[in-house]
């Protein structure tokens, strides 16, 4: 892991730049793939309770043998544990979840904790927020932050709270790369994750501008895209269940990608969404 870079966040915590997702990772298959990661190299794992994979995750991570103490573990509370509550009963609510999350996991505290989505028409993630930050005063989650947020939903915190979140994790990519959000970002100190990376697969790797910068430096397209998340200061975590492309996915510190590749890449974006806009998802 030394050849992959750490990004300090806002309350000093550091976590991998480079992390490994099981979105979509059936749980029996999560322990094999998360091991395997594991023994690969990777320190950051990237899970969630609506993935249904938290029990193969931490079973995985056992298994693999590492210290928990050189793990980074991420987990996110779901949208059932986002209904509109207030005061203590919703703070009791969401560390229900929360409990639950930690028990399958098998462990006594994750590194991060996200509200995966924040549902604006509702209201409900200023007081969810409450909750996670007794969370953060426990010392059950290291650090905590949210997912899908918007400038919008984020300064909406800034004005309820005094604890800023830790990370942002949102759909980027090349063809979606959010230079504005991640501008906003570096302006209040929250630190930029991408999900689905690799765009999913979704054209992206296919690309013929990207092609022929992979076939420059010698490396494959999802090398070069997860390189450029790297110098863009972007943590990334791309997921796969096959062994050969998780040790693959993790292989990107030996080139670096120049001002002409970076122009490319740059280049391609089509500023289209693969997932749903944060602002109109609602599912329980």
């Amino acid at each position: 892991m030394s050849t992959i870079p750490t990004v300090t966040l806002n309350n000093g915590i550091a976590i991998p730049q480079l992390g490994f997702g099981v979105w979509q990772v059936p749980d029996a298959e999560a322990a094999a793939a998360v091991r395997t990661a594991v023994e690969s190299g990777y320190r950051s794992i990237d899970t969630a309770a609506i993935y249904e994979n938290e029990v193969g995750t931490g079973e995985g991570l056992r298994q693999a043998g590492v210290p928990r103490e050189e793990l980074f573990l991420t987990t996110k509370l779901w949208n059932s544990g986002t209904r509109d509550w207030s005061g203590q009963a919703g703070r009791d609510a969401v560390l229900r979840e929360f409990d639950a999350s930690l028990e399958k996991l098998g462990t006594e505290y994750v590194d991060l904790y996200l509200i995966h989505w924040p549902r604006p028409m509702h209201g409900s993630y200023a007081n969810v927020w409450q909750a996670f930050e007794q969370l953060l005063t426990d010392g059950r989650a290291k650090a905590i932050g949210v997912s899908n947020f918007g400038q919008a939903e984020l300064t909406r915190l800034f004005e309820t709270s005094s604890v800023v979140p830790a990370l942002n994790q949102v759909e980027l990519h090349p063809h979606f790369p959010q230079q504005e959000l991640r501008a906003f970002h570096a302006e209040h100190g929250i630190a930029t994750e991408a999900w689905s990376p690799l765009g999913q697969g979704k054209g992206l790797l296919t690309e013929p501008a990207l092609v022929k910068v992979a076939a420059k430096h010698g490396r494959t397209v999802a090398q070069v895209v997860l390189r450029w998340h790297l110098q863009s200061g972007i943590i990334a975590i791309p997921k796969s269940v096959t062994p050969s492309r998780i040790r693959e996915n993790l292989d990107v510190a030996g080139f670096e990608l120049d001002a002409e590749d970076l122009e490319v890449i740059a280049g391609v974006a089509t500023g289209e969404r693969i997932g749903p806009d944060p602002t109109g998802f609602d599912w329980n």
